[in-house]
């Protein structure tokens, strides 16, 4: 087989899902590039790589090498050497110094930084601390290499190796051979399956009661990953030996044997994993204890009207003052209502009131965007939950039983994203002799995280619920709330454009077309048109995959936007300086949070760091974190929950079809503040209106809170309920109702 030995220039392209890329790099005797491609995830820029493959010519692409196996090898001529050297691999060592330390040692540099570092005292410029952080990172770098070899020689990528390392240090090996399983349980980003794959390779048998035990559990994180808080256990047997192809007998003793020593708990038929059960019977139980002090509340269940309008300076309708009066005289109650519906204004109310009898208010909203909308709303300070609750990852929720939170009444919103983790530890800090006003959209999504604890509340019909439906008049002039509620409503929004509106649709059925129209868009037409800076337009899709999906269209805006300077790359993607970013999980160490926005602030390449400005917070990425990190130029709507932007571009394609349904559109539309573009099929937006598919996420909450309700249902896909035939779009109506009822819709 072919060998090539080279020096790896730029990254083409990579894929972080399985890992094939191209590269550009640079061979001996070759004038120009050479394009080599294979499974080469997180190789740098920079390396020297000994690939074996086979040459091919491809009919778009022309001459490539397709590396089968490939290693990565010291380089051996000075243009090699400064090339490593200066990609950041060693911190200390950038581009700079590289070719200053490369000028002074030539083909020995390596040595000199292996056998007698102290030698670069002689580099003009390099002082004491930059030879220890060169020292420092230099025999890090060697115990990394030290645990990618062992996982090479398991059918491992290398993308792993500085996670491993970061978690257990110089134990990586002896941790990993001990029991690779616990990859999946303590490292984010290694999944059951990569550690099967290890586990397999060091001769696990199938039906191992550590490998079922493993696999039962990434399972129900999986379950939990889709919204279910349990699991049945028929369902769980079955998926299980989907997963691990084991005995129905080994799956099902395992089981016995978890819930034996409380790895599991189960009731009837249901299996949780336990913080979801302990979650899930603490939220019940917390509300219940608020409801019955209800009972014995002794403040005035009226209050004088007049006196708050005057004081508000707002008018407010029957519905309105009935929150109001209810926030007075209960202590746990929801406020819910669509865009446009008086939920803010209605809050402010609820704020005065409580106000007025001497209460100290708390306010609170799950994501900082959504808690900065609320203090913009109230002139108060809101928090996010974590920061209310005192989170840090050495101690955890310093608010609870013990140590509740200070305040007379709470007021969070945004609740239909918190699922039942985080709702359990925010009702353990609420006190009985505290009140908690809970308000958010049941229309939405639901949250990322398993449960859905908004809809259970509601649904339970034990705690009261108030529900906005009047569109005020103010809010009927948008085309935007128009739109939201007419499509919340079963009816197809008014698509005619026009000058002065702030809802636009426009037709355009092939994928490349509107990929290439939203890069425009955004670029060029709305920033002109509205005198708008392009970071104030957000692009919201349905999927992450495909033409029009996040991933493909960052790629193309950031090429757009942000086409050149210096970056650091990991998972496929260039993150340089003026990026929009995203944060994709809870990070406490770093107080960052999934769906977090930021802008790279500063590319530091011989530290290999991003540092990402948080709505003015600076936090610092070493290149192994960066895969927490994904570009946001383009994000999915379920990522946009709790935020708004100025400007939302939108596209809806029946490419999207699996995706498409109402809740989803309904969200992406409602967190455009000005101006809403959709870009695609009327086919495409008819076919998501009529979808009520909804997957029933397994909870107990309504039925921990009601009794009476009986138990949940089997968790079975529910059938897409089609409002007349898909394919005709005129089939819905053009224009919402307004007005309200002050029952349920």
């Amino acid at each position: 087989m072919p060998k090539l030995r080279c020096v790896v220039e730029r990254i083409t392209y990579q894929n972080p899902e399985n890992g094939y890329s191209v590269m550009k790099v640079k061979v001996k005797g070759y004038d120009d590039l050479v394009t080599l491609v294979g499974n080469l995830l997180e190789v740098p820029a920079g390396s020297v790589l000994l690939c074996e493959g086979d040459w091919k010519v491809d009919k778009r692409y022309g001459s490539q090498f397709v590396c089968q196996t490939w290693e990565e090898v010291m380089p051996a001529t000075v243009y090699g050497i400064e090339k490593y050297l200066g990609s950041g691999l060693v911190k200390g060592i950038g581009p700079k110094f590289a070719q200053l330390i490369v000028k002074q040692f030539g083909l020995d540099t390596i040595e000199v930084i292996e056998t007698d570092i102290e030698r670069l005292y002689e580099v003009p410029g390099i002082g004491r601390k930059r030879v220890e952080k060169i020292r420092e990172s230099w025999e890090k770098q060697k115990d990394i290499k030290n645990v990618m070899l062992f996982l090479q020689g398991y059918g491992v990528s290398t993308a792993y190796a500085a996670k491993i390392y970061r978690q257990y240090g110089k134990e990586s090996i002896d941790k990993v051979k001990e029991n690779p399983y616990r990859l999946a349980d303590d490292i984010w980003g290694i999944g059951f399956k990569t550690a099967d794959g290890i586990a397999g390779k060091m001769g696990y048998e199938k039906n191992d009661l550590r490998r079922c035990k493993s696999g039962i559990i990434y399972t129900l994180n999986q379950l939990a990953n889709e919204g279910h808080v349990y699991a049945e256990e028929e369902q769980l047997v079955k998926a299980a030996i989907c997963l691990l192809e084991a005995d129905e007998d080994s799956i099902r003793k395992t089981l016995t044997d978890m819930a034996r020593t409380e790895d599991l708990k189960t009731e009837d038929e249901a299996i949780y994993l336990p913080p979801f059960y302990f979650a899930e019977v603490g939220t019940a139980n917390r509300l219940l204890a608020l409801l019955r002090e209800s009972e014995s509340n002794l403040f005035a269940t009226r209050f004088n009207a007049a006196e708050l309008s005057k004081e508000t300076g707002i008018t407010y309708d029957e519905v309105q003052l009935q929150a109001i009066g209810e926030a007075l005289r209960s202590k746990v109650m929801v406020l819910t209502g669509g865009p446009g519906t008086g939920k803010t204004t209605t809050t402010q109310g609820i704020i005065a009131a409580l106000k007025h009898l001497g209460l100290r208010i708390l306010l609170a909203a799950p994501t900082g965007r959504a808690a900065k909308r609320m203090s913009e709303a109230t002139g108060m300070e809101a928090k996010t939950i974590h920061r209310l609750l005192e989170y840090n990852p050495k101690d955890g929720y310093k608010r609870n039983e013990e140590n509740p939170l200070e305040g007379d009444a709470l007021i969070v919103d945004e609740c239909s994203m918190i699922d039942i983790i985080l709702m359990n530890n925010l009702m353990k800090a609420v006190s009985t002799s505290m009140r908690l006003v809970m308000v958010g959209d049941i229309d939405q999504l639901p949250s990322v995280g398993a449960g859905n604890v908004l809809r259970d509340i509601i649904d339970s019909k034990k705690i009261p619920v108030i529900r906005l439906t009047r569109i005020f008049r103010q809010a009927q002039s948008s085309r935007i709330v128009m739109s939201a509620h007419a499509i919340n409503q079963g009816r197809f929004p008014d698509t005619s454009n026009g000058k002065d509106t702030d809802f636009f649709f426009m037709q355009q059925e092939a994928p490349e077309k509107v990929a290439e129209e939203i890069v425009n868009l955004v670029k060029n037409r709305l920033p002109k048109a509205y005198h708008r800076k392009t970071a104030d337009i957000q692009v919201l899709t349905p999927m992450q995959r495909g033409i029009v999906g996040a991933a493909n269209l960052n790629m193309a805006l950031q090429q757009a936007l942000n086409p050149s300077g210096v970056s650091l790359n990991r998972s496929g993607y260039s993150f340089r300086q003026g990026d929009r970013v995203m944060q994709l999980r809870n990070n406490y160490d770093k107080d960052v949070f999934n769906g977090d926005l930021g802008f790279v602030e500063s590319v530091d390449l011989e530290e290999r760091t991003l540092y990402i400005n948080f709505e003015g917070r600076i936090v610092e990425y070493d290149v192994s974190e960066l895969d927490e990190l994904t570009l946001a130029y383009a994000t999915t709507i379920h990522k946009s929950q709790g935020s708004e932007y100025p400007i939302v571009v939108m596209p809806v394609l029946m490419t999207h079809y699996v995706m498409l349904q109402r809740n989803l559109i309904y969200t992406g539309i409602t967190r455009a503040k000005k101006i809403c573009v959709l870009i695609g099929t009327k086919k495409a937006l008819a076919f998501a209106i009529r979808n009520m598919t909804v997957l029933k996420r397994n909870t107990r909450l309504k039925e921990r809170l009601n009794p009476a309700l009986g138990q949940s249902v089997s968790p079975k896909q529910i059938r897409p309920y089609i409002l007349g035939n898909p394919e005709d779009e005129t089939a819905i109506a053009a224009e919402p109702t307004v007005g309200y009822d002050k029952g349920d819709k």
